[in-house]
């Protein structure tokens, strides 16, 4: 599993150029005037990770098979969005299928783009989307607390929990603040994900900066990176005119086009690292002579849920988890070598599964 991020902004500010980037495809127009995109663009990419190179190199793997992520890229959401304006409805429709929320605010200026509200203001472009999203909330919510009323009148505990929870996230969205500062038990939390508000979604800025920038971001990006601080969001800075350029180059000459600009690495890896941070995900892998290959799981997962990942039948029969962590693995260079340094591993079906594990499952048919 990967996960899926929608990628959302005002018109103009980048969402297609920086889409077509991390997908290096032409699927998403990226055309100087609001809703170019009119219908959610959808790519897959190959979530990088040099350890599953190293691991492959070690093990003589064949085939390198990467973990996944999905890119959704959904049109431009403009004022009044949560009233149907600018195809309004539709766009948070797609919202709602996503797990996490890129939302990519424009740093730069640039007199040849014009931007929707007139004026370069990150914090009030970002603050536009959320009141949507909020309004879009409320009015979901409150369409609802009727019928949560009746039930838990007649006794029903579970519509008394989600009504309980409906009216302290009602009181929240009033005072404009989104979902996902609500304040919550453990065990609440799957009942308030089966709220399905746009506004629980998890947030990653992506700050759109001029090339320039593109290293250490500017002003702009700045206060984009105090708000995510005090909202618990997360944010990056990308420069989608670079990753535009990078995306259409063969790899051997990314490197030099790279150290050229002042950059270590793609604005993609910045991008897929934060969205798994934001997402408590991690990676282990699965290594032997045909393949190495990456998984993707939620931090916390135990053994035989990491396994059934893999095939149901994993899960469903598992017996234990061989397991080397990932720099035992390098340093004793292959399972054999971290057999005899005592590094090799059989763990239980309590064992929590940690970024890096190297794995091999045993399990009854």
């Amino acid at each position: 599993m990967g996960f899926k991020c929608g990628i959302v902004g005002l018109p103009n500010v980048g969402k297609s150029t920086l889409f077509n980037a991390l997908t290096q495809t032409a699927a998403a127009q990226a055309a100087n005037y609001p809703f170019c995109t009119i219908e959610p663009n959808v790519g897959d990419v190959a979530v990088p990770d040099a350890r599953l190179d190293a691991l492959a190199a070690i093990a003589g793997s064949q085939q390198i098979i990467p973990t996944r992520i999905t890119f959704v890229d959904i049109a431009g959401i403009v004022r009044g969005a949560s009233k149907g304006e600018g195809l309004g409805n539709q766009f948070l429709a797609n919202i709602r299928e996503v797990d996490a929320i890129a939302h990519v605010v424009r740093c730069f200026e640039d007199s040849d783009i014009t931007h929707v509200e007139g004026k370069i203001d990150p914090i009030a472009d970002i603050e536009t989307i959320e009141t949507e999203l909020m309004l879009a909330d409320l009015d979901s919510l409150e369409k609802r607390v009727g019928a949560l009323e009746k039930k838990a009148r007649g006794g029903d505990k579970e519509a008394k929990e989600s009504l309980d929870l409906v009216q302290r996230c009602l009181v929240l969205l009033q005072d404009a603040k989104p979902a996902r500062l609500l304040e919550r038990k453990a065990e609440e939390e799957k009942a308030f994900q089966m709220l399905n508000l746009l506004t629980a979604k998890p947030v990653l800025y992506v700050c759109n900066v001029e090339e320039s920038s593109a290293h250490d971001g500017n002003s702009f990006s700045a206060k984009v990176f105090e708000r995510a601080k005090q909202e618990g969001a997360k944010a990056v800075v990308v420069s989608a005119k670079i990753e535009s350029e990078i995306a259409v180059l063969p790899p051997e000459d990314m490197k030099d086009y790279l150290e050229a600009v002042g950059l270590d690495e793609p604005g993609l890896n910045r991008v897929i690292r934060a969205g798994y941070e934001l997402l408590q995900l991690l990676t282990y892998f699965t290594v032997g002579p045909k393949e190495a290959r990456a998984w993707t799981i939620t931090r916390g997962t135990k053994a035989p849920a990491a396994a059934g990942v893999i095939h149901t039948d994993f899960e469903k029969g598992f017996i234990r988890a061989e397991t080397i962590a990932y720099d035992d693995y390098v340093a004793c260079k292959g399972e054999a070598g971290a057999r005899d340094a005592g590094k090799f591993r059989l763990e239980g079906k309590d064992y929590t599964v940690l970024d890096g594990d190297v794995m091999h499952f045993r399990f009854n048919t």
